[in-house]
């Protein structure tokens, strides 16, 4: 194996970038594998699935994040390691890997038991999810490629090496988003799974006529939408005031509480209200609930449970954001391990982009030259901005037919000013593309 060899099997595995840690001497099967002091390392691997581990005592709490780990051996063939995961302790933070020799078949396990320093440890993320990954001994025939190397970017303790497939997506980005713009008013549209067009007639198709001019159709994965980055659409007034508009982050449903265990139905009966307009036989449940405060309408007050204010970290691996009750019932939350899972990972790298709407002579979209990029984010970024009230939960949910045949819509809702979006990344930046 050779660095060229390398590159040429995460390129034919569908991979875009290749991250290289030298590895210190504590880097190793018993000690785990140090991956970051942040969780942000999440931004880059995903994770199928995350597990809380309490101990009864903060200073051992850890989420344990499962992930599908497979190591390329020296002939450039796969080989799964069936019981890799990622340790994610919250009160540092820090990130740390492991399981990763455990029931697999041709695994350096010459390399990653013993305490050597300098071997390479190189990872990569195929577009359908899976992490490869290969380590070096530093007196390789690689190491001594990769010293002369020209990396492209460092991410925490990674060196990025980009592959050809990505080279410059963010001018890539800006080339498709200018082009988008200039075409001026576009027809509502959106595109189904096959990639055919369709009309699209509801209010919330701006994002959908942008994501068909992209070529972005639906899928079940949770990935970034184009070349690693989420693509937010948001409605405006006036193309140059892009700071002041309210943005929806995440639509996630509650994963407890008596919206979960009762269903919907009996939540809306017990917590919701008579439509504030007049129409008949319709229950409603929405508003702004903001961490701290008791809706005058709900009377539910939003709730981080398990967040330290003082020091912005999570205390407890068992948290949630939760709806509570004057009774202290929690009606409805969201635990932080199914919020962290969804955040890093669709959040690593963000645009935001204007549009204008019009629906006559028929339904259509405008694209503004001014956009929102924003690179870098924790989940704990995430709860900060709501222990602040910066972040909020605005639902839209509702019951027609109340009295009948009940028809229940579904939309859990959590939105942010425009203008606080660079609290949320560690590079954000207003650019207007025809100044470039």
């Amino acid at each position: 194996m050779n660095l060229q060899n390398l590159k040429s099997v995460f390129a034919d595995s569908g991979c875009e970038k290749i991250y290289i840690k030298h590895l210190s001497a504590n880097d190793n099967s018993k000690n785990q594998v140090y991956l970051g002091g942040s969780f942000e390392i999440l931004n880059i691997l995903p994770i199928t699935e995350i597990i809380n581990e309490e101990a009864g005592d903060w200073n051992k709490e850890r989420f344990k994040a499962k992930i599908d780990f497979s190591w390329i051996s020296e002939g450039g063939n796969i080989f799964p390691a069936p019981k890799s995961q990622l340790i994610l302790y919250p009160k540092y933070p820090e990130v740390r890997f492991s399981g990763f020799l455990a029931g697999a078949e041709n695994a350096p396990s010459g390399l990653m038991t013993q305490r050597l320093p300098d071997r390479l440890l190189f990872i990569s993320v195929t577009r359908d999810g899976k992490i490869l990954g290969y380590v070096a001994a530093p007196d390789s025939l690689i190491a001594a490629e990769f010293s002369s190397e020209k990396v492209a970017d460092q991410h925490g303790v990674f060196k990025v090496i980009e592959l050809p497939a990505v080279k410059n997506s963010r001018i890539r980005l800006i080339h498709e988003l200018l082009r988008i713009h200039e075409k001026g008013w576009i027809r509502s549209k959106r595109l189904d799974r096959n990639g055919n067009i369709l009309p699209c007639e509801s209010s919330n198709c701006g994002g959908y006529t942008l994501e068909a001019e992209l070529g972005i159709t639906p899928n079940g994965y949770s990935e970034p939408d184009f070349l690693g980055w989420e693509i937010k659409q948001f409605g405006v007034t006036n193309f140059s005031r892009v700071n002041s508009q309210v943005i929806t982050l995440m639509t996630p449903e509650p994963t407890a509480g008596i919206y979960k265990s009762e269903g919907a139905e009996a939540f809306l009966r017990k917590y919701g209200y008579a439509d504030r307009t007049g129409r008949e036989d319709r229950i409603n449940f929405g508003g702004v609930h903001k961490a701290g405060v008791r809706h005058s309408l709900t009377d539910l007050e939003m709730q981080l449970i398990g967040f330290d204010s003082e020091s912005g970290k999570i205390r407890n691996t068992d948290g949630r954001i939760a709806l509570v009750d004057r009774a202290g019932n929690e009606t409805a939350s969201w635990s932080f391990s199914s919020m962290l899972l969804h955040w890093n990972r669709k959040h690593s790298q963000a645009c935001y982009v204007p549009s204008l709407s019009a629906k006559e002579p028929e339904r259509q979209y405008q694209y503004g030259s001014n956009i929102i990029l924003g690179s870098g984010t924790d989940f704990q970024l995430f709860l900060q901005q709501m222990d602040a009230g910066n972040i909020y939960y605005d639902p839209g949910i509702k019951m027609e037919k109340a009295s009948s045949r009940p028809v229940i819509k579904k939309r859990s809702q959590f939105r942010i000013n425009s203008g606080f979006l660079k609290n949320l990344y560690k590079e954000n930046t207003v650019l207007d593309m025809l100044n470039l």
